[in-house]
């Protein structure tokens, strides 16, 4: 889930809350947010501020921490998210 709101600074800001009910292995919390903190670092956005909450568990203690499929879904989504943000803070720039 991405929180969204414009800032008067002359870059976007980035904040990345990862439950432990919904992440409950350190390793995991760790890659959700790197993962993030990449893709926030490559995408073009305006002056906004970024909130990235999870909103569904992605695994259990019981799975691997990390896999490449879970790197995968998390790229694909938080594109799509950052893609998202990046309209909407264009049109109510217009």
């Amino acid at each position: 889930m991405l929180y969204t709101s414009v800032n008067q600074l002359p870059h976007a800001r980035l904040g990345v809350v990862v439950a432990k009910r919904f992440a409950p292995r350190a390793a995991t919390r760790n890659t959700i947010k790197r993962v993030t903190r990449e893709l926030f670092r490559i995408t073009a956005l305006p002056s906004i501020d970024c909130v990235v909450r999870l909103s569904k568990a992605v695994n259990s203690k019981a799975g691997p921490a990390s896999t490449t499929q879970l790197k995968a879904e998390l790229r694909v989504e938080l594109t799509r998210l950052f893609a998202a943000a990046a309209a909407v803070a264009a049109r109510a720039a217009r």
